[in-house]
């Protein structure tokens, strides 16, 4: 006689089970949600150079007849990043040390011209001096210290994470065939195209996007370097490098670039700081309506809609890290999505 092992009792006690495996779970991936992160960001930065690195790994060495090998592609575009870094570095950082030390001996002055200008209109009893201003600013006296510190140690961490990351993407470039192969042998043999060619897909739209992406930043810094030129605000270099870095940073990092620009501008004069702020709106405009959804249509296959959602729930749930990764992850589900329900990427 066979016992019956979904009684009431087993049931419970399978579900009891189930739900403790699935709490601990969930707790293990909460308290690596860091390293989660850095091997997910890695992993983005592997699939975006994939294209690039196959197309190397084909070229054939001076010399030589064989193919060149995959840690030599891998080598050459690190070398080839690093280089670009100092190149602009070797024709940017002179410049930009001059301005930013001309910035730091006027700014005393320019604080002098904004508090007075704010007490001709009667918004500021008396002017502050740059110690009091630092006091009463939020997280300024005692806590100075702990952010200065907390300032220091996040870029420490944050240094640390770059070279993490591109230690990770390296070996993962590295055995990136030997992966694919191994996610594809999870699928039954007649789906294995099919998920190949996902993969292939997912490759191209990460990498379009780690391109775009740069690209974007260029397009912005350099209209920025030219546009503060001609309207004659002082340390454009140092400003026009700030807004290039902030179009890295999606939805916050546009607006909180042009807040310098306006600062400065504003020191000389109320006019010129308008001139300033109508040339950094113009500029967002073009780069929201324009150059985003472009590109990310064309290269990535986005639409704008699915984008906007896609840095509403990226910015929600990790911040402006979230919000960076936003679109490449978008691109992947849509993907999944397309490969999962056959007849959407189909319709018009």
């Amino acid at each position: 006689m066979t016992t019956r092992t979904d009684t009431p009792r087993a049931l419970i006690r399978y579900a009891l089970v189930g739900l403790t495996v699935t709490v601990a779970v969930v707790w293990a991936l909460y308290l690596t949600r860091d390293a989660i992160l850095l091997v997910y960001v890695s992993a983005l930065v592997a699939i975006g150079l994939s294209p690039l690195t196959a197309s190397l790994e084909r070229r054939k060495l001076p010399g030589r007849s064989k193919p060149m090998p995959r840690w030599a592609a891998i080598l050459i575009i690190y070398a080839c990043f690093i280089g670009v870094l100092v190149g602009v570095g070797l024709l940017i950082i002179p410049p930009l040390v001059e301005q930013a030390r001309g910035l730091w001996a006027a700014f005393p002055d320019m604080l002098h011209q904004a508090q007075q200008w704010l007490i001709d209109r009667g918004l500021l009893s008396r002017e502050l001096s740059f110690r009091e201003a630092v006091q009463q600013a939020p997280g300024g006296g005692t806590d100075a210290v702990g952010t200065i510190v907390s300032a220091v140690w996040g870029l420490v961490g944050g240094v640390f994470g770059v070279i993490t990351i591109l230690i990770l993407a390296f070996y993962l470039l590295l055995e990136s065939n030997a992966i694919v192969s191994s996610f594809v042998c999870m699928f039954p043999r007649r789906e294995r195209a099919r998920v190949e060619e996902a993969s292939l897909q997912v490759s191209h739209k990460v990498s379009a996007w780690l391109g775009g992406q740069l690209l974007l930043g260029g397009i912005i810094g350099t209209s920025a370097a030219i546009g503060l030129f001609f309207l004659g605000v002082p340390y454009f270099y140092v400003l026009a490098l700030i807004a290039g870095i902030g179009e890295l940073i999606p939805i916050v990092g546009p607006i909180l670039s042009a807040v310098p620009a306006v600062a400065v501008a504003f020191t000389v004069s109320p006019t010129m700081a308008l001139g300033v702020a109508v040339f950094f709106f113009v500029q967002q405009q073009l780069e929201n309506y324009v150059l985003v959804p472009k590109m990310m249509s064309r290269q990535v296959g986005l639409n704008a809609s699915f984008v906007i959602i896609a840095l509403l729930f990226g910015g929600s749930l990790l911040g402006i890290v979230g919000a960076i990764l936003a679109i490449p992850t978008a691109a992947i589900l849509q993907v999944l999505f397309e490969e999962a329900v056959p007849d959407a990427s189909s319709t018009d």
